[in-house]
């Protein structure tokens, strides 16, 4: 029993992997669960058995993108100087984006898509993120913590844009 329950969650974390590669290649609208399950190996009728629409499927692997960033995020603000605060958030935000582009561009694209549970997975999303950053920013003494925060998430944004259109100059410091 605890086998399959084990083989299930592994089944569902290799669909929502699929699907983060294929959204982010293909794009939400374009995708189809037909290529997410070719993808995951499985067929398309087992992709609805984790997920009841496409939309749940997306929603699934938007929660990975922001609990990866949040959790990564928590841990800097944890371990960080306040003097290296700031420099440790954008480095392993850097890593991140290295390791996991695809949850970068998945993010991307879904700011654009007007259903209202990923509008409002976005905005969780977002707002979680700066309240981790503002609210550090705050306990580490950093001038104008709103304003420093801002710029932080812009930075970000700016870097995804770089990354996505291959045009690294917008990230120099």
């Amino acid at each position: 029993m605890a086998r399959d329950a084990s083989t299930s969650v592994n089944r569902r974390t290799d669909i929502i992997s699929a699907a983060i590669e294929v959204f982010a290649e293909t794009g939400y609208y374009r995708a189809t669960t037909a290529q997410v399950a070719q993808r995951a190996h499985i067929s398309q009728p087992y992709v609805f058995r984790f997920f009841s629409t496409k939309e749940a499927l997306l929603l699934a692997a938007l929660e990975v993108s922001w609990s990866r960033m949040i959790e990564s995020f928590q841990q800097v603000v944890k371990s960080a100087s306040p003097e290296r605060l700031e420099a440790e958030l954008i480095t392993e935000y850097e890593k991140i984006m290295e390791n996991h582009r695809n949850e970068i561009l998945l993010q991307m694209q879904s700011q654009t898509i007007q259903e209202e549970a990923i509008q409002e997975a976005m905005r969780n999303g977002f707002r979680q993120v700066r309240q981790i950053v503002l609210q550090a920013f705050r306990e580490a003494g950093i001038p104008h913590p709103e304003e420093r925060t801002m710029l932080f998430l812009a930075r970000g944004m700016l870097c995804n844009v770089a990354d996505a259109i291959s045009l690294p100059e917008l990230k120099e410091r």
